[in-house]
């Protein structure tokens, strides 16, 4: 019982060339080819931010005025920006001169 094995029958070329073709046909029934493409309404879309270091983003915009300008004041000291003290903290300070030359 254990000598006896049933052998499975090797399908010859030929029947192995029809299984081949029937699946190949099958699939191409299935197959849709898409030549217009556009964006699904229900699905959200992430834009993604351009980056800021690259050369060839920055070329087409103009440098805005009022912008570097506002960056500009920003990055100054605040003795150079305000005549005076905003807060009680810029006294300490404010006046560095001394007050009499010897």
């Amino acid at each position: 019982m254990a000598g006896r094995q049933k052998e499975k029958e090797v399908p010859d070329e030929v029947h192995q060339n029809q299984i081949l073709r029937e699946l190949y046909l099958k699939e191409l029934r299935t197959q849709k080819l898409y030549t217009q493409y556009h964006v699904n309404p229900l699905r959200k879309v992430h834009t993604i931010t351009r980056k800021p270091m690259s050369w060839h983003d920055n070329l087409e915009e103009p440098a805005d005025d009022k912008f570097l300008n506002l960056i500009h004041h920003a990055a100054q000291g605040p003795r150079k920006k305000y005549p005076e003290t905003q807060t009680e903290s810029q006294e300490i300070g404010w006046y560095s001169e001394p007050l009499a030359a010897f």
